[in-house]
């Protein structure tokens, strides 16, 4: 059983000393670590095959904002979206959905008064529960869908239990979602070369000799620290045998410009990142995860299983806590990792054939959701079990 894997049956118990400590002598750990190299080299073949045949799937069905809508004669005409709230009360500018993503026939409004008329609303979860805004009125328009809207993991999504049957779509970051759209997602380097023009998505740089011998070792930024959460019971245990240098909240202040871009220069100084969730579900992979990978340090992952994670990356893109036993033999093997640049490599070299995308918040969802409207024209089918469904 890996570490993770331990932690989250664990519940909000904590990591003990006694756990790491009961293994006796190096020889036996030199053992476990040599076996978890043989089979992590043994299996990549096999693996990344696996994985490419995967994300070829996976691409048919991604929801691919700059592939330009086939003509069917039913989305001729325009449908409208109104913005029930703008996410955490925040106001944004809405964007024009051609010019940004060439999606045809799209108009969105965030005006109340536009309700009658509109062809869907998106409401986001949040802001209903926490009382920033309550639902439109019912009776709802006829053949007019609703859309759940949650970027939230299901332990910090509250009171799902009131809206059975309430929505027509649900949008989230989860595969099985009717309108799915991810923190991030990898496209080959020839399809983005071809239909993005490279307009939105960004090619991944393969390795060189300063990308691998980075000065620093190992970086974390955390914001929301709680000390019943996995990843804070996972960093006390790391950091007895290894450096970690630790910014946001709980550690070191960081650029005065704290926006992703700010944290990804900042990660670039170093050869991995802690992409630690602050819950494990399915598919719940956040920016964290995609911050690293454009910054071109290898991510260090605690969140779902490592097979979830390889649905979004190749196997050897990432360093799951469930490939090892303890603490002690992951934080050897990053270590050993820094000393040897040729294994290093092999962390990075698939960067080459990949470009990366992040969905820009809200401006993408919005044209996204629209173009779902649209496809979906005349189905007004109810969300049932959707508390069941999302915390599955």
């Amino acid at each position: 059983m890996g570490v993770g894997a331990h932690w989250r049956a664990a519940g909000r118990s904590k990591i003990t000393a006694h756990r790491a400590d009961r293994r006796s002598g190096l020889s036996q750990q030199q053992k476990c670590y040599e076996l978890v190299l043989k089979s992590t080299c043994s299996s990549v073949c096999v693996v990344t095959v696996s994985f490419l045949l995967f994300l070829g799937v996976c691409l048919l069905y991604l929801p691919d904002p700059f592939t330009p809508e086939p003509f069917v004669y039913e989305q001729n005409r325009e449908v409208t979206l109104l913005i029930w709230t703008h996410p955490f009360g925040r106001y944004r500018k809405l964007p024009d959905c051609f010019a940004l993503y060439q999606i045809d026939g799209c108009s969105l409004t965030d005006d109340e008064r536009a309700y009658p008329q509109a062809d869907a609303v998106i409401v986001h979860h949040r802001d209903v529960v926490t009382g920033i805004a309550d639902l439109p009125l019912e009776p709802r328009p006829r053949a007019q869908k609703w859309i759940w809207m949650n970027y939230e993991s299901p332990a910090h999504t509250r009171r799902l239990w009131g809206f059975e049957g309430v929505y027509n779509l649900t949008m989230t970051y989860r595969t099985d979602s009717d309108i799915f759209l991810p923190y991030g997602y990898l496209l080959p380097r020839e399809r983005s070369a071809k239909d993005l023009q490279n307009r939105f998505a960004q090619p991944l740089r393969a390795p060189s000799r300063s990308h691998i011998l980075r000065p620093r070792l190992l970086a974390w930024v955390i914001s929301n620290w709680s000390e019943s959460h996995a990843r804070v019971t996972f960093y006390h245990q790391l950091r007895r045998y290894i450096q970690v240098d630790v910014f946001g909240r709980a550690g070191r202040p960081l650029p005065e410009d704290s926006g992703g871009s700010s944290v990804v220069r900042l990660v670039g100084r170093y050869q991995f990142y802690l992409a630690l969730e602050n819950s494990q579900h399915t598919d719940y992979i956040t920016e964290k995860l995609w911050n690293a990978v454009r910054a071109g340090a290898v991510p260090v992952v605690l969140g779902p299983s490592r097979q979830n994670y390889e649905r979004f990356l190749p196997p050897e893109a990432f360093i799951h806590v469930d490939d090892f036993p303890t603490v002690r033999v992951l934080a050897q093997y990053l270590l050993m990792l820094r000393r040897n640049p040729a294994r290093l490599r092999r962390h990075l070299d698939w960067r080459g054939s990949y470009s990366m995308h992040q969905p820009a918040f809200w401006a993408e969802h919005y044209c996204t959701a629209c173009r779902a409207v649209r496809r979906t024209r005349g189905r007004t089918d109810a969300v049932k079990d959707l508390t069941r469904w999302f915390h599955s």
